[in-house]
Order: C-alpha cells, then structure tokens, then sequence
C-alpha cells in the first residue's frame, strides 16, 4: 500500500463497518478499490471467492480485474467477482434460475427484441412514438423494483395504467420464450431476496463483503439491491461523488448516497479530495462552479500541481467558426508542443454537434475517433450470429428464431410465419419446435415446409456439434454451415466491404475464445449449448463503450461519453445557454445536473482547458442569436483568459501559431 495518500491508507484500512467513499474526480478511486481487495484478501479477512465489487461498465471492471491481477500474485484472487450490475444480476439468475421460472439457458432480449413484444402487445395500430413511450414507462418500473401488480398499485395517469397492464402482458410473454430484458436482471434478483427468507441469507454468506464503484450512478432497484446482498451487517464499502452523477435520465439517483446514512447509522465517511490529475487553475474552476449545487457531504478538491495554463473562453460566431479554432489550436499543439494526437478531447452536449468539427478536423487532416457509432454488437451480421446462438441454446426464443431463420433469406415469407406462429400457439409449441414438427409442417405448402425443415436440419446439425466443440469453434462453424458467411458475401459490393464485415464475425467467435472479455475463465472452456448460452448471455450486456480503445487519434465525444476519461487538452465546445446548459434544463430551473455535467468536462483536462461558444445557430432555416453559458459566471474570472481581455498576449500566441503553421506545411511538403 506504499504511496497511498492518508485519506487513501484510511478507506483501504477500515473494515470495522459500512464506509462510503467519497471520491472527488482524479482522486484514485480504481487504485484505492484494488488495494481495499488485496488487503481484505492478505489480511486473511475475507477469502477472494466471497468478496465482489460491483461496478457499472464491462470496460471498467476489466480494468479492475488487470489491475487486481497485478496487486494479488499467485491463485490468491481465485473466484474474486468482479463484474457490473447487470452481470452480477445474470449470475444470479444462472444460479437461481429455477426460483424465478426459468429453464437453464434463457435469453436476454435486446431493445430490438423488447420492442418488439411491446408493439405486438401495444394496441393495433399503435405509432413507433408510441410503442417506445410504453416501453419506456416498463423499464421505468422495473428500474424502481416494481412488479406489473406493483406498478399497476402506483399508476397514477391512464397512460401509466396502461403501461402497467400491458408490462403484465409482456412479462407473461417473456416467460413463455424463456427470457428476460436488461432491465430484469436487476428486478427479478431484487424481487426473490426481497420475498424468499432463505435466499437472502445464502447469497450474504456467498458474498460476504461488497465494493461498489461509481454508486452515485445507482437507480431505485440497484441500490435495494445492494441493501439485500449487504445484509444489516453492511460489509460494504460504496465509492462514489455525487458532483459527477450526471445519469438521473436513465434513473440513477445521487440521493442514495445520503440514503446510506440513514439505512446504516455507523456507517463511516472518508473523502478523497486531492486531486492527481489537474493544474490548480483547473481544479479551482471545478470547485467554483460546482459549489453553487447543495451538497450533504461538501468537499474541496486540491492538487500539488501548478497554476498551468489559464483557462481559456473563445467567443466564436459560429459554430463552423468555432470548428476551426479548435482544429487549428489542435494543429498548432501537436506540432509546436508536441501533443500526441490522443492527449486531445473535443467534448460537446450532443452528438449533433460533431459535425462541423469533423470537417474542420478534416480540412487540417487531423485524425479522429468519434465515440458513439455503431456498436459492434449493433451491426447486422453480428446481431444475425448472435440470433443463431440464441436458439440454438434456448428453443423457446422465438424473437430469436425468426432472425435467424430470415438470416439468410430462405423460402419462408412473412405469411408462411404467421402460420406457423398461429399453429405453434395451438400446439403450445415454440416456434422452433414447430418447424421441426412433421405434423404441422404438412399443413404449409411444401416450399415453405422445405424452408423450415432445412433451417431445422442446420439447427440440429450445430447442436450435436456443441456438445464436442469450443465455443469459438463453433461460432466460426455456424457462420459457415447456416450460410450466413455466403449471404454476406453476396450482400458485398466489393471485396473490402466482404473482408470488413467478415472480420466482425471473427472478431465475434474470438469473444467466445479469450477469457479476458467475461467473468469466468471456465465458462470459456465449457462444452454444449449450456456453455453457449452463457457466453451469448454475457455478450448481450455489452456495449459499444466496452471495445477496445481508438489509436492516436484526437477524440470527440459526448459530455456524458467522457466520463472516468482524461487528456491533457480538452475543448468544451457549445457553451451557450440552450445547449450547456440544456434548453429544458433552462425551462425546467433544474440546473443541478446539467451543472454536474459541465463539471465533469472541466475535470476531464489535465493540462489545458478551453471552452468556447458561438454567437449565433442556424436552426430550422433561421438563425438565431445566442447568449454564452450562464456557468461561465460561476467560474473565477481571475483563472479565466477571454478572448480581447488581453490583446498583446494575444498577438504572442497569434505569432507563435504561425509559425508553427509554416512549420506544418514545410514538413508536408518535405515529406
């Protein structure tokens, strides 16, 4: 534990009761959980299998794994958890999947799935808007830990009373495919520790103490979660700052760190508030700005590093206008003070602001990553082997089946599955099992029952092939045997397009072969459908922030996408009122959050930091005028650099970045 801080040594150290962590940005939260695992493990006070720290993203609890594996030598860390809500929620249920209704290798549907059952459930005709308001309003439910007969209790309007007859329905159906959503794999644990006597107490002697990071960011349901796995005894540390709870739209609620308190009286506060990762300058606006939020637990942020750079505020026209000062200073940067590429942040509101950066970047031939595109588990391909998958572990996936039996194209047409849908419904048969039922197929014409049996044979043919092959293996054998690789060989235009898209299938059975990506290595090595539809399982809780990260490339992302990152210069673009903060933050006077969001940008900077705005918008064909963020009068204007405030300076940095212009062009024509 050698270079840790006091307040560090102390969190680490103290294990008397529940402590929450109070851990200010850049203040070494990761360093201080791994070390809290490897003492709790070396002090002989809990062994590694019965110790589980929870956290919020895949990418975030690989890294505390690598970082684990460092600090604990040896098999000393065998059987540590450590995973993310939604994962630890699926191991529960893999476990206890008989207590909720589930047969062994049930699916996890995908929003595409769920909004699926939810249109066909929603009445005929209902509008897309329409179908994902409902939708919404069920994952609202689930995410306080709400049952369809709970959330019918607490119906107050009859678009809500609605939602909540039609969540009964949908539940119903989710448990006749064997399924569940994102959404339950939080609930339905909550719900079974909450109403069975036996399994509380199980699970707290499986778990016998809990690390939990970022729980600012804990909705209704994670937290009573916690509560149930905690136990009274309340072996637990909680890490967390609610300046940085920037997610109340996806329910989170930074009250839950006070609601601590109250449900655990002893429990202990230890703040981390040096900073180690920004100049004073930076961290002084941080501070100033942020204390104009309440807070139960206030703190002061702190750092042994300099003054630095002043923060700069540029006053642009527009923003096309202020898309090229910010790529020309990401120019003048690499060459003159040699920054890499990767040390640069372009930070904005909303993604819709990326484009007017990204020409600018791309006139200066600057390269860039932007965060946020498709997710590879979102691409077509990828989604179609994955259908595969999904039936083949569990033939009562039906939203499953009839992916992948349209993957590729077969002679099986829309009307020929809504017979077999109506048939399956009869027989109280899945619908992959209907295909495969002599009986029922005879009553189809004999093309469309061609179709079914082939789409069956190939079903049958990868299920015998699982029970004596790697999961990897036969990933790579479904992509060829169900004709999906030749599909998309006809899809292509050309041969790049083909090997571009075929990688994203190799890259896919690699998931199934490297331990790295899960939580279990012996999950990897499994034989047979069981172990398949682990893997497939714990793909579906993977998103697009868990690939691995661009090259040196300067990156552009959302405000919220930046959070846990840093760079040594970061650009906050779009500081005008009705962008940062929000038009409807602004309306609503509920300027707390959008406050902690503009917080989060500032600490992301390392070294310098500019935030500019734009005089005026074209929106809708018109041009609007603009007024600068009312955050900027919250900063320290003693900090601050404003363009005009100092006109000589000025013209030292305006010489400066010539010549390191002219220096570009020589070594691009010299090159």
């Amino acid at each position: 534990m050698s270079g840790l801080n006091p307040s560090q040594r102390l969190a680490v150290e103290y294990t008397d009761g529940p402590l929450l962590v109070l851990a200010g940005a850049g203040s070494g939260k990761t360093r201080v959980i791994t070390e809290k695992i490897a003492h709790l493990i070396a002090s002989g006070r809990n062994e590694a299998r019965h110790i589980a720290a929870i956290t919020f993203t895949n990418k975030a609890a690989r890294e505390m794994r690598e970082r684990v594996a460092r600090r604990v030598k040896g098999d000393k860390a065998e059987g540590l958890t450590i995973s993310t809500f939604h994962s630890l929620g699926l191991r529960f249920l893999q476990v206890e999947h008989a207590r909720a209704g589930l047969r062994r290798g049930f699916s996890i549907f995908d929003a595409d799935d769920q909004l699926g059952v939810v249109k066909d459930l929603a009445p005929p005709g209902a509008k897309k808007d329409v179908v994902e308001g409902l939708r919404g309003l069920i994952s609202k439910a689930k995410n306080l830990g709400l049952s369809p007969d709970q959330a019918a209790e607490a119906a107050r309007s009859a678009r809500e009373r609605e939602a909540a007859a039609l969540y009964a329905r949908y539940q119903s159906r989710l448990q006749t495919f064997n399924a569940v959503d994102f959404d339950d794999l939080i609930r339905i644990p909550l719900e079974l520790l909450e109403t069975d006597a036996e399994l509380a107490p199980a699970w707290r002697e499986r778990l016998r103490y809990l690390l939990v990071d970022e729980c600012q960011d804990t909705n209704g349901a994670q937290y009573r979660l916690l509560k149930q796995l905690a136990g009274p005894r309340g072996a637990l540390t909680c890490v967390g700052d609610d300046d940085q709870s920037i997610y109340a739209w996806r329910g989170a609620n930074p009250e839950n760190l006070d609601t601590l308190a109250t449900d655990y009286p002893a429990l202990k506060v230890v703040k981390l508030e040096q900073n180690y990762r920004c100049s004073a300058r930076i961290l002084r606006c941080a501070n100033t700005l942020i204390a104009n939020n309440p807070h139960a637990h206030p703190k002061k942020l702190w750092s042994q590093h300099g003054d630095g750079e002043a923060v700069r505020v540029w006053a642009c026209k527009d923003n096309a206008h202020e898309a090229e000062r910010v790529a020309a200073e990401i120019s003048y940067l690499h060459v003159a003070k040699e920054i890499p590429w990767n040390e640069f942040a372009i930070l904005f509101r909303g993604n819709h602001q990326s484009r007017p950066l990204e020409k600018a970047l791309q006139l200066l031939r600057v390269p860039y990553h932007l965060s946020g595109g498709t997710a590879f588990l979102e691409r077509a391909e990828v989604k179609d082997a994955l259908s595969w998958l999904r039936v083949l572990a569990n033939p009562d996936d039906d939203a499953a089946f009839l992916r992948a039996i349209a993957s590729p194209k077969r002679e099986v047409g829309a009307t020929t599955l809504e017979k077999l849908a109506l048939l399956a419904q009869q027989s109280h048969q899945p619908l992959s099992k209907a295909a495969d039922n002599i009986s029922l197929l005879k009553q189809l014409t004999p093309r469309a029952a061609n179709g079914l049996a082939e789409f069956s044979q190939v079903l049958h043919r990868l299920r015998e092939n699982a029970t004596r092959m790697a999961p990897a293996d036969l990933v790579r054998d479904l992509v060829e045997r169900s004709g999906l690789l030749a599909a998309l060989r006809a899809q292509c235009k050309d041969n790049a397009t083909f090997l571009r898209r075929k990688e994203n299938l190799d890259e896919l059975a690699q998931w199934f072969d490297s331990p790295r990506h899960g939580n279990r290595a012996d999950a990897h090595a499994s034989r047979g459908t069981g172990g398949i539809a682990d893997l497939a399982a714990q793909l579906a809780l993977l998103t697009h922030a868990d690939r691995g990260e661009p090259g040196d490339q300067v990156r552009l992302m959302s405000l919220h996408g930046a959070k846990g990152l840093e760079f040594r210069v970061v650009f906050i673009v779009g500081c005008e009122d009705g962008t940062l903060p929000h038009e409807q933050a602004v309306a609503e006077g509920s300027l707390e959050e959008e406050r902690r969001l503009f917080y989060v940008g500032i600490t992301r900077a390392k070294e310098r930091l500019v935030l500019s705005h734009g005089a005026q918008v074209a929106r809708w064909g018109e041009t609007q005028n603009l007024l600068p963020s009312r955050f900027f009068a919250e900063l320290p204007a003693g900090d601050l650099q404003r363009d005009g405030a100092d006109p000589e300076l000025e013209q030292v940095q305006k010489k400066e970045r010539g010549r390191a212009a002219l220096k570009d062009l020589a070594a691009f024509f010299d090159g």
